[in-house]
């Protein structure tokens, strides 16, 4: 059983006596000296609490170098007792590993052994490990263990009989074939994945983020109010997910994102988080820098555009998505002679149109939504000066609504692969010609939207981490939070319907494979009969 978390944190410093066991090298652990702890040994840690489970989280490296494949075993350390490495498990890629430990009274002191191929690596002394906590230790070969953090478990019980929660946030009123479809996929998803240790997965009834920070802020008060809620599909719109990020991260929750875009969720992909990056943030959709970055080098290199004028609509989707295109198309020698920002819901481009005739450019580039994008398109076919100009847009625009009317011929668009044909989900086994057929036969029509496959992909990744992770005991089933978001933050090689995802440390887990698209013809109005022209791969 997991009782109640206790509330007491405990924090060490370094201390502790080495010891030898079979001739093993062994080495004590360290820890920062904590602010307002200075002097308190180790001896101080709780022992025999009441939680009968932790967690350790250890890193593998020689020298600067991750170690893989290593078996890490974890026994309790108590004098005069051989050594029972009874808890183990075997590190990724990245040389971590995360080790549960339970029964009666497990806090105390642990020693640690690192295996490989039959031989031992390493092994480690006094380290920390307390009831209803995880910590973090650095296992160096041939070092000292430092332990670098530790962090509460919150510890989500499902009951016999009970479902597992979790929701998603979509953008029904807004953009209603976007979020229907993405819809569809969840649940089917859900489906296709089946029962987490005997337990069913609800996904609740569908909340609407609105696509502004208004909806963000109440889908995220929704759904915090019921801490069976363990993880969100969404939201669609970066605008409601950096309202809603900074609520659901605080709560302990995972959300991941099959649309959201703004590098201000992330990062600059360079190690610099973004302005609105909180920790439990995830999306299998693309950071905006590599879309930025792919209509740059197609308008320079490939359309020899040089003169081209932008907007948004001050939505941190538009503005991360212009500022990374004027950057990268700055950066190959193109000018920026003017941007402009719109209202949200303005429709009469009058004053914009006026000024971008002014600045005289060859190409105009308009991430908008189609509320705002269409009436821009129209409008701007009109205007003497600008009617000439090479229209670029991107996948806010790439719908049937709007590749249904006049205004959008002759638009380029960026966005992601639609068609996902033979790629296997691993989590399932489905491709992604099963899933939209599926998806076909139980709804009717044709998806209008290329986000469909990231929203199967990132419901997958969320069950798949939600199994891993969640420890089943008497009919029971534990989901620790802290561990959830570590196994969806170390996902690395997840084949999806989309490719093969792997997470940053920032919650980047795309592909950050672009292509552009031309329309040329109304009667097309299927994202995934539109004709590439160009490819764009990180």
């Amino acid at each position: 059983m997991l009782p109640r978390i206790r509330s007491v944190i405990v924090l060490a410093v370094a201390a502790g006596v080495a010891w030898g066991c079979g001739g093993e090298r062994v080495t004590t652990s360290q820890a920062p000296e904590a602010k307002g702890q200075a002097g308190r040994p180790l001896g101080k840690l709780a022992f025999g609490g009441t939680n009968e489970q932790a967690a350790v989280l250890a890193r593998v490296q020689r020298g600067d170098a991750d170690v893989s494949g290593v078996t890490v075993a974890f026994a309790r350390s108590v004098s005069g007792r051989p050594a029972n490495y009874e808890w183990s498990g075997t590190t990724d890629a990245h040389g971590r590993v995360r080790v549960v430990i339970g029964g009666p009274g497990v806090g105390g002191y642990y020693r640690a052994r690192a295996v490989q191929a039959g031989s031992v690596l390493g092994s480690w002394s006094s380290i920390p490990v307390n009831d209803g906590y995880e910590t973090k230790v650095d296992l160096p070969v041939d070092g000292s263990a430092l332990v670098t953090g530790t962090a509460a478990r919150d510890v989500v019980t499902i009951g016999e009989g009970q479902r597992v929660q979790i929701r998603t946030v979509l953008a029904h009123v807004v953009v209603p074939s976007v979020s229907d479809w993405a819809r569809y996929s969840a649940e089917l998803a859900i489906r296709d994945y089946g029962p987490i240790h005997g337990h069913e997965v609800e996904l609740g009834e569908p909340i609407d983020g609105m696509c502004s920070q208004d909806g963000g802020i109440a889908s995220a008060e929704r759904i915090i109010a019921n801490p069976q809620v363990i993880g969100v599909i969404g939201t669609l719109c970066s605008g409601s997910a950096v309202a809603a990020s900074p609520l659901l991260g605080a709560a302990g929750l995972v959300m991941i994102s099959p649309a959201n875009t703004s590098p201000v969720l992330t990062s600059d992909l360079t190690g610099n988080p973004g302005s609105d990056y909180h920790p439990g943030y995830f999306r299998t959709a693309n950071n905006d820098l590599y879309q930025g970055q792919a209509v740059a080098d197609f308008a320079y290199n490939e359309l020899g555009l040089r003169r081209v004028v932008s907007i948004d609509d001050g939505d941190p989707y538009t503005m991360g998505l212009t500022g990374a295109f004027g950057n990268a198309f700055s950066a190959l020698g193109g000018e920026i002679p003017a941007t402009a920002r719109i209202e949200k819901g303005e429709t009469d481009m009058t004053g914009v149109l006026s000024d971008f005739v002014a600045a005289e450019p060859d190409g105009i580039f308009f991430p908008l939504f189609i509320a705002e994008g269409s009436p821009f398109a129209e409008q701007v076919k009109n205007v003497d000066g600008l009617n000439e100009a090479t229209l670029l847009t991107d996948a806010a625009l790439l719908l049937s609504e709007f590749l249904g009317t006049p205004q959008s011929e002759g638009v380029y668009f960026a966005g992601p692969e639609p068609v996902h044909g033979e790629n296997v989900n691993i989590a399932t086994g489905k491709n992604g010609d099963a899933v939209l057929a599926e998806i076909q036969t139980i709804h009717g029509g044709t998806h209008t939207n290329p986000f469909w496959a990231h929203a199967y992909d990132a419901t997958t990744l969320l069950l798949s981490a939600i199994n891993a992770v969640a420890v089943a005991d008497g009919g029971k089933l534990y989901i620790d939070r802290v561990a959830l978001r570590a196994e969806v933050g170390a996902t690395a090689g997840f084949p999806g319907l989309i490719g093969e995802l792997t997470c940053d440390g920032f919650g980047d887990c795309g592909t950050g494979r672009v292509n552009i698209y031309h329309h040329t013809d109304t009667s097309i109005v299927d994202p995934a009969q539109l004709p590439v022209v160009y490819r764009f791969e990180p």
